[in-house]
């Protein structure tokens, strides 16, 4: 265990998430994420979901599925004989109503079958984040994460949370790559809604409702999530709306 989990483990946080340590210490590391005032991100907006203040922002899609396997947007938008730009929505790329999940959709034929995961960063995608996002910081060891206590698939009660923009987030704790380690547990655990480091040279946000996650940070971090071949990433503006 690393002095950053022994000092958790000080602290009394009830359990674990994964490899991540529950912390109780609120907001204490998020209080950057919760301050209000000019610039702060609000909700409905890119800056809202991965916090205000950055050099520069990304959009990385969550990929459909055809029998399993990832299908890139840009695969579906050829299909449907149109393009993908920063802030395309996926069901006006398939042509379907906002809340297309409420019916059923075979998807197109040799195309795509299984629309994008809708929620916070789908394991396939922060598998592919990882090691871009570590070579942007100094304290990959040192990584906090924000989990909406909503999501139902762990009993989060009595663990105090700390406020995002429409949001309530339990703090959890751990190296950044432990990220993914909850699914270990439950193939259906939600990642984390909300990571960044210590140095908080960056920040990744997701939402329940989203089928993106968005990063904030350097013009350089930015850059090479564009050019990482297993992402598909667009640039966004903190003030686009996500929704």
């Amino acid at each position: 265990m690393n002095d950053f989990l022994r000092a958790a483990e000080r602290d009394g946080a009830p359990e674990w998430y994964g490899r991540l340590r529950v912390r109780t210490d609120v907001p204490g590391p998020a209080e950057w994420l919760t301050r209000s005032g000019p610039g702060h991100g609000d909700f409905g907006t890119v800056a809202g979901v991965a916090a205000p203040g950055f050099a520069a922002y990304a959009r990385v899609l969550h990929p459909a599925s055809l029998d399993g396997r990832p299908v890139r947007w840009s695969q579906v938008a050829a299909a449907y004989g149109r393009t993908v730009g920063p802030g395309t929505k996926w069901h006006r790329l398939i042509g379907a109503e906002r809340f297309y999940h409420n019916g059923s959709d075979p998807g197109l034929p040799g195309v795509w079958d299984e629309h994008p995961e809708e929620g916070p960063t789908p394991p396939l995608v922060a598998d592919a984040l990882v090691p871009v996002l570590a070579r942007h910081t100094g304290t990959a060891e040192r990584c906090w994460f924000g989990l909406w206590n909503g999501y139902g698939r762990r009993d989060f009660d009595g663990v105090p949370t700390f406020p995002t923009p429409g949001r309530d987030e339990v703090l959890l704790g751990g190296a950044l790559a432990d990220v993914v380690s909850p699914v270990s547990l439950d193939e259906f655990a939600p990642l984390p809604d909300l990571w960044w480091p210590q140095d908080r040279a960056w920040c990744v946000g997701g939402d329940v409702d989203l089928v993106s996650t968005y990063v904030g940070g350097s013009p350089e971090l930015i850059a090479d999530l564009l050019a990482d071949p297993r992402l598909e990433t667009r640039l966004a503006l903190p003030e686009d709306t996500p929704y």
